[in-house]
């Protein structure tokens, strides 16, 4: 029987996702023969009735426009644990064996996971009580995963330079204050690539709680200097000295970092006596085509997965390093998470540039 591996898009879509799985169908089907089945929506896909794509069967449409395309033509989820998986009726059941057992039915020699760090612990569990390969690729607009580049990142960080861009020309034609809120959970990557690409004067991360009296001051520094605007990147988890960051309390229980933006606009418009404007980039940050590298680290991790399979490699995850494509275990990749370095170059090249970090 010809050999036969499965995909799985889950957690948070990004850019990239797409020219991810036609990076693993062609390397799959023009190096080995193999076929591949896209498993749909988030791995859900695997409970209960199968539910997949034969992509062999696609292939003539697994073409170049994959590489353009934002999301995932396989769908995906960031809820449904399927070790605590809640049911219709409330119940909470353990759906993981139903997984392994399609997994099986399917005669599936390997199945290749984009993902990160919490859909990588899930899936390494289930794999391991079933008896299942995987592969993973990390995607994560955060890029947080540990020990790598993220797929997704470098296209969040053009859309909020972007946004940068087309902010200043207003900023500076009303003479106002510019709040850009951008994404990142728990770390400040975009913000400060995105800050410092785009000019801004201010740039807040959750790495560095900040003191409001640091930002009015810069603020007036740069108005003493006959500018009459400037520009703050916020990033959605960032807080205030000695308080914590925001949330959004949704009607199903969940909740998100947000209203950061919205705060320090606020109390801008308290403190100093110039105009402010919040503009909260939200989900644009993760929909539209991928740029240029994130189409490259698709290309690179796709194959490259496909690669590990074939070696007979599993619990492994592909990684970007210092211009090459590596690989690490899953364990080793999810246990180190990669926040801002307040060390690093960018922090160092965000100081020389005189941006205010707001401590």
């Amino acid at each position: 029987m010809k050999k036969r591996i499965g995909i799985i898009t889950s957690g948070g879509d990004c850019a990239g996702l797409n020219a991810t799985i036609r990076a693993i169908v062609h390397c799959a089907k023009l190096k080995y023969d193999w076929d591949v089945l896209g498993i749909a929506r988030g791995g859900q896909g695997l409970m209960g009735e199968v539910d997949y794509r034969d992509l062999q069967v696609d292939f003539d449409g697994i073409d170049h426009m994959m590489l353009q395309m934002g999301g995932t033509i396989l769908g995906t989820t960031t809820k449904g644990d399927p070790l605590a998986f809640k049911m219709p009726n409330g119940e909470v059941v353990d759906r993981s064996s139903e997984m392994a057992r399609n997994y099986h039915a399917l005669n599936l020699s390997g199945l290749i996971i984009t993902g990160g760090d919490g859909s990588f612990k899930l899936m390494s569990e289930v794999a391991r009580r079933g008896d299942m390969k995987i592969i993973g690729i990390p995607k994560t607009i955060d890029n947080d995963i540990g020990l790598t580049e993220a797929l997704g990142f470098q296209t969040a960080v053009s859309v909020a330079t972007e946004a940068l861009d087309r902010l200043q020309p207003t900023a500076a034609s009303h003479n106002r204050v510019m709040v850009l809120e951008v994404m990142g959970r728990d770390a400040g990557h975009i913000a400060l690539n995105s800050g410092i690409a785009g000019g801004a004067d201010i740039v807040l991360i959750p790495e560095i709680p900040f003191e409001m009296e640091s930002v009015t001051n810069k603020i007036k520094s740069i108005m003493k200097t006959g500018r009459t605007f400037a520009l703050i990147v916020v990033s959605e988890s960032a807080k205030p000295k000695g308080g914590d960051a925001l949330m959004v309390q949704y009607r199903d229980g969940s909740s998100r970092y947000g209203g950061i933006g919205n705060f320090l606009g606020a109390e801008l418009n308290k403190i100093m006596d110039i105009e402010t404007r919040v503009t909260v980039l939200g989900h644009v940050q993760r929909g539209g085509q991928p740029v240029a590298q994130d189409r490259v680290y698709a290309a690179a991790f796709g194959v490259r997965a496909v690669e590990l399979l074939a070696e007979g490699k599993q619990n492994r995850m592909v990684a970007w390093r210092d211009r090459e494509i590596i690989d690490v275990s899953i364990a080793d990749a999810i246990a180190t998470y990669q926040n801002v370095d307040l060390n690093g170059p960018l922090v160092r090249t965000a100081r020389g540039l005189g941006i205010c970090l707001g401590d």
